[in-house]
């Protein structure tokens, strides 16, 4: 079963296993061409630019399944000459390097992802940010870290986008890890813009803050009071929230750090426990109440 809502597209999981998801932003253009329990086919088209074919995948785990879905996933595209993106979930292990822990690294059980890579003259995007995308989570001697999360896409796609790179996140509440294609490229940080956070809200001290500032009578026109305000409770905000926040930002900042670090890998024993123990302390923060 499917569902389609505006920029939105789901298609229902078997049983409890599986379920994909799709939302997209206002400026970008998706018509969905195909889909069912492993894949969503798309056209996309991003402010009105070069359409693009999108395929965002969850491969089968069992094996005896793999071949089938890549024979499926090669014969969307008859042309190999297309703009052709395919993200997600590949479940599968495609070199030694891509591994750490458990059993060693089966050549033959990578056949089928090198074969279609081959026949579609598709090739992997760059990722930085780390080395592996899933960990089974287990305790340190039995923890099992792959990379199963991939970007591929086509030599014509790669023109549209040369600056591309597949972002590896920090895994918060999962055991896989966001993976963010940028299109065109890292885009160096500067000034943050003002953002209002839903959570304080729930702070009696930013209610008091705001209607404080709101109730100050003013002598200029409506547009400039409006504007006078707006400015000064954005300036306030901003003062209360590093008071009241910062200090937990500051420290989960420098735990994503630690956690890139141990990202880029390779990883020993005594690296994957205190990875284990960063990413654990990190959710702890998150889900906090001063966090939240």
């Amino acid at each position: 079963m499917k569902m389609k809502m505006d920029n939105a597209f789901y298609v229902d999981p078997v049983g409890i296993a599986g379920g994909l998801a799709l939302w997209w932003s206002n400026e970008v253009k998706i018509s969905v061409l195909h889909h069912d329990k492993n894949l969503i086919d798309t056209i996309i088209s991003i402010s009105g630019e070069d359409e693009w074919f999108g395929t965002f995948i969850y491969a089968p785990p069992y094996e005896e399944e793999k071949q089938e879905f890549w024979e499926k996933l090669g014969s969307l595209r008859d042309n190999t000459s297309v703009k052709w993106c395919i993200i997600g979930d590949t479940n599968m292990v495609v070199s030694p390097s891509e591994k750490y822990g458990g059993s060693p690294f089966d050549h033959n059980s990578a056949r089928w992802y090198h074969e279609f890579l081959e026949r579609a003259l598709l090739m992997e995007i760059q990722s930085k940010g780390g080395t592996y995308t899933w960990s089974n989570q287990r305790s340190e001697g039995d923890e099992i870290c792959e990379k199963l999360d991939k970007v591929m896409a086509s030599l014509d796609w790669n023109f549209l986008f040369p600056k591309a790179i597949a972002l590896i996140e920090i895994p918060i509440a999962s055991d896989h890890t966001p993976i963010v294609l940028l299109t065109n490229g890292m885009i160096k940080s500067g000034k943050k813009d003002f953002k209002f956070e839903s959570r304080w809200s729930l702070e009696e001290e930013c209610n008091n803050l705001v209607q404080e500032e709101w109730n100050t009578p003013e002598e200029r026109n409506n547009r400039g009071t409006f504007r006078l305000k707006l400015r000064r409770t954005k300036v306030k905000l901003w003062k209360w929230s590093r008071e009241k926040f910062g200090k937990n930002k500051i420290t989960a900042n420098e735990i994503v750090n630690k956690i890139k670090v141990f990202q880029d890998g390779p990883l020993n024993k005594e690296d994957a426990g205190k990875l284990r123990n960063l990413k654990a302390e990190l959710t702890k923060l998150w889900e906090s109440e001063e966090m939240h």
